[in-house]
């Protein structure tokens, strides 16, 4: 039986209806065992001595129309190590259910608000639960779900986290609806000395890419003007990451402004020379302007 320490957060965004997973442990890869989402359905974290086939399990009956209690339960009952696990379930509605077994290693426990539920097992202290409850309650509702529940993360570590360390972070969000496999938001910290902080620049990361995003389906559109504007944001947002500079450049330059788009890819080629091979290979359905920049920048005849 392995043991696994863990806090962890899921909660519902009652502004858009996002769905969300959050959570951090002194484990390897716990990205994969314990956050799990679908659109509209619920959320799910299970942990302690990890289940997770409770995750799909309990979505599903979600989905059959079982409320998170009634689920909960019937996979307990089902359970012969039911005491040495930490579920916690919300659904659609954000109706919630957490169950923390007499087996969890202490210090464990949870905390059931508004719309969202935070658990902890092998803590340092038993205020880190209440802890995370209080970070997410501090933050405002019409920041993203993600935002937020990256808060209630940290108000854990504030409390003493994990007592053997840190390791690894997930963090998920699903729109309120759509198809089963599609999310908001899914980052994941594998491996690392300090996983929020890098959860967090993933999640700035995200960000940037979901701009670019926007970007090339206004391009598609023929909105060269609006993409341009979604480029230059997702380019400020990463500044060292030289494919968002690459195509902020040609944006740039698609809307007139010739030199900052020209320095711009040059930028991007000094970080990564393969950009300059890349840049004659670009039809012109896919960049409208990338033959006259490869001719600008000496790259063609």
């Amino acid at each position: 039986m392995i043991r696994r320490g863990t806090y962890s957060i899921v909660a519902r965004d009652a502004h858009t209806g996002e769905l969300g997973a959050a959570v951090q442990s002194h484990w390897f890869a716990v990205g994969p065992i314990v956050p799990w989402v679908r659109p509209g359905v619920g959320a799910v974290c299970t942990q302690s001595v990890a289940e997770k086939a409770f995750g799909p399990r309990l979505l599903d009956r979600l989905e059959a129309g079982e409320g998170p209690r009634e689920a909960l339960d019937a996979l307990l009952r089902a359970d012969p190590a039911g005491r040495f696990r930490q579920v916690a379930v919300i659904d659609g509605r954000g109706s919630v259910a957490t169950h923390t077994g007499d087996g969890c290693i202490a210090f464990a426990g949870h905390s059931i608000g508004a719309g969202f539920s935070v658990q902890a097992n092998m803590m340092a202290s038993p205020e880190v639960w209440p802890a995370m409850r209080a970070a997410f309650e501090a933050t405002r509702p019409d920041e993203p779900l993600a935002r937020r529940l990256l808060a209630a993360l940290r108000g854990a570590e504030g409390a003493g986290g994990d007592v053997r360390g840190r390791q690894s972070a997930a963090l998920v969000v699903a729109p309120p609806s759509g198809e089963r496999w599609r999310t908001v938001t899914d980052v994941r910290v594998d491996d690392h000395p300090e996983p929020l902080d890098e959860l967090e620049r993933l999640l700035d990361l995200a960000d940037a890419y979901a701009l670019a995003t926007e970007g090339d389906d206004l391009t598609g559109e023929g909105r060269l003007s609006e993409a341009g504007v979604r480029y230059a944001a997702a380019a400020a947002l990463a500044p060292g990451n030289h494919e968002l500079l690459f195509w902020a450049g040609l944006a740039a330059y698609a809307a007139g402004d010739r030199d900052a788009g020209l320095a711009q890819v040059r930028g991007a080629i000094a970080a990564q020379p393969g950009w300059a091979e890349l840049l004659p290979r670009l039809t012109a359905e896919i960049s409208p302007v990338a033959g006259a920049v490869a001719r600008d920048l000496g790259l063609t005849a």
